[in-house]
């Protein structure tokens, strides 16, 4: 692949906020973005975003019959459905494509949560994964698929395995609205995060850099905690700082999702995504990236309920 096709003719599998960030950077290089969509409102949405729209549904392999990808730099950020260890959306994407119109290169976006619980201990892209959760296992199924189906086919895959994103638009303020309690302080244990604009940056970075195989951690390495992160977010909208609750008492009142955050706890180490990308990111703490925030609180999307973990 030439490095004009990285970034000049782009396929987006998933097109949803970072996918929107992603397009904005390809585009303001002068490069063409496509998004797949499954419904008329979702095209009218692209389409506002000066993305075109591609019709098709992942979870109905017959509506993808004759997408083509040839000659393009995919991103596929679409989660897996709900239930069961397997993403039947990433096995019916693989299914999809004639061996005339294969892409140039396919980038992933997965999640740290396939390493398990790590104890509080940092993670290298060496460490073995560990998906305790089945949602951890969909996306671990994903990679596998994906990797196997590229090697098959002789198309690179860089996966990204991605931290809590947030950013203008993802934060978690319904949960600080209804004052759901958070763990105590010297109970919290560490989570990672990314700016959702640094995101969209270290995926280009990708498509500009990464070489087939390579896998990445993406996190700003600046791990707080679940508590420190709700009190901060408090602190910038001016509203009283939740209720803190033990341990105990979180597993009888918290979601089996946010109770995962708590006991699935890892340091994500991104020494090899700064170094062989040649990150310098724009948010690198978690103080930096929310008063980017604050900056923007009069936006309409803020009520958006973003990724509070991992």
């Amino acid at each position: 692949m030439n490095e004009e096709n990285r970034i000049d003719d782009v396929l987006i599998i998933g097109c949803g906020d970072v996918g929107v960030r992603v397009a904005r950077l390809v585009q303001g290089a002068g490069g063409r973005v496509a998004g797949l969509v499954r419904s008329d409102e979702s095209a009218e949405r692209l389409c506002l975003h000066g993305i075109e729209p591609v019709m098709g549904n992942l979870d109905d392999s017959a509506s993808l019959a004759g997408l083509s990808a040839a000659d393009k730099l995919v991103y596929y950020f679409a989660p897996p459905p709900g239930g069961g260890p397997f993403d039947s959306r990433m096995r019916n994407f693989c299914k999809t494509f004639e061996p005339t119109q294969l892409p140039d290169k396919i980038i992933y976006i997965s999640t740290s949560g396939v390493y398990g619980d790590c104890g509080g201990e940092w993670v290298t892209e060496k460490t073995p994964i560990n998906p305790q959760t089945s949602r951890a296992q969909r996306r671990a199924d994903a990679e596998a698929t994906l990797q196997e189906w590229g090697c098959q086919h002789n198309v690179p895959v860089v996966i990204l395995r991605v931290t809590g994103v947030y950013g203008p638009g993802r934060l978690p303020l319904a949960r600080i609205e209804q004052g759901h309690p958070v763990l105590r302080e010297e109970e919290s244990p560490p989570t990672n995060r990314i700016h959702a604009d640094d995101l969209a940056m270290v995926c280009l970075k990708a498509a500009e850099k990464a070489i087939d195989g390579d896998i990445f951690n993406v996190s700003d390495g600046q791990p707080g905690t679940m508590t420190q992160y709700f009190n901060a977010i408090s602190d910038l909208l001016g509203l009283p700082k939740l209720p803190q609750i033990d341990m105990t008492e979180a597993k009888q009142v918290m979601n089996p999702m946010m109770l995962s955050y708590l006991t699935e706890t890892r340091r994500m180490n991104n020494q090899k995504m700064m170094e062989q990308l040649g990150v310098t990111l724009e948010f690198p703490d978690i103080e930096s990236g929310l008063k980017n925030v604050a900056m923007q609180l009069d936006q309409p999307n803020m009520g958006y309920l973003g990724s509070v973990g991992h």
